[in-house]
């Protein structure tokens, strides 16, 4: 997804923070862009849960449409919706390269994987969206890993704060990682109430 607002008055609009470069400005201005940005609002029920699901789909970049099939799947689950949306999402693999440290951002993982830079179980793979599954293993390709950011993830400059989550398996120095098995909700490092988004959907 190409969206021409810039990341950081996205951010503040969301109230979190979706890229590095952005964390800085919002410490120096927490309120959203705009004139009215430090004013009082009003907040119904309805512009709270389409908050909460806006913020949510910011994280991972998707479409609405993307969101609403994964909100279909999570349903179908037979567990807690809100928790399965979010472990569905984290399963893209676009997100997962991120969250190995293999990119910087959700946007810079996604480019790399619609680039051909990526490939699961030795087969190249362009579809941000692929959903990656227990033992799968993912690589950067041959013949992409000279190229310079993948030489700044080998050393660890993408690596993320704190540890990396436990479901994964990674060798930076490989610029490989394995999921080793679906992740926990309370593992995944998004900010969201998902409750609010499964309330939304189901209004």
């Amino acid at each position: 997804m190409n969206q021409s607002r810039p990341k950081v008055k996205k951010s503040r609009a969301l109230g979190i923070a979706l890229t590095p470069k952005a964390v800085k400005y919002f410490e120096q201005r927490p309120y959203p862009p705009g004139e009215h940005g430090r004013g009082r609002k009003q907040n119904s029920d309805y512009k709270v849960r389409l908050l909460e699901k806006q913020r949510l789909r910011a994280q991972y970049d998707i479409s609405e449409s993307q969101m609403r099939r994964a909100y279909d799947r999570a349903r179908k689950t037979g567990g807690k919706t809100g928790e399965a949306l979010v472990v569905e999402l984290e399963r893209r693999l676009d997100a997962l390269v991120l969250r190995s440290g293999l990119a910087r951002t959700i946007y810079q993982a996604r480019q790399m994987v619609v680039h051909g830079h990526i490939s699961v179980n030795d087969r190249k793979v362009d579809k941000p969206s692929f959903r990656v599954r227990p033992d799968d293993v993912v690589m950067v390709r041959e013949r992409s890993r000279s190229k310079h950011p993948f030489q700044v993830a080998r050393e660890g400059g993408y690596a993320p704060d704190g540890e990396t989550p436990r479901y994964l398996q990674v060798n930076l120095q490989a610029l490989a990682f394995r999921l080793d098995r679906d992740p926990n909700r309370k593992e995944i490092p998004v900010i969201c109430d998902e409750q609010l988004v499964v309330e939304y959907y189901a209004r």
